[in-house]
């Protein structure tokens, strides 16, 4: 992908929505929700500080897996491939498979 999110924007493959509750009920396709977790493809250079001289690093790396606010996503299709972005500030938590005590997430 020949793209490159500017300032605190991040580029977010959606994961897809579950087609089935844990009951075992399946969901139509009109009634699921959009995604709300995804895989980061892309991350700009961040925002500059209040008076210019440097940027302020963001928090996500492509590859990280997170949780982010949909409402606030603008779609985006590239070489027939949905994406999504966002702001750094919309993205909640970076999940992991395990915490620092082991425990799986």
């Amino acid at each position: 992908m020949n793209v490159k999110p500017l300032l605190s924007q991040v580029i977010i493959k959606q994961m897809e929505a579950r087609n089935q509750t844990k009951s075992g009920i399946l969901i139509a396709e009109t009634a699921k929700e959009r995604p709300e977790r995804g895989k980061v493809i892309a991350v700009g250079d961040g925002k500059w500080d209040m008076y210019g001289e440097k940027r302020i690093p963001v928090d996500v790396s492509p590859g990280d897996e997170v949780f982010y606010n949909k409402y606030g996503a603008i779609e985006l299709k590239v070489e027939d491939e949905e994406y999504i972005v966002v702001d750094a500030e919309s993205i909640y938590l970076i999940f992991s498979a395990t915490d620092e005590g082991g425990t799986t997430l």
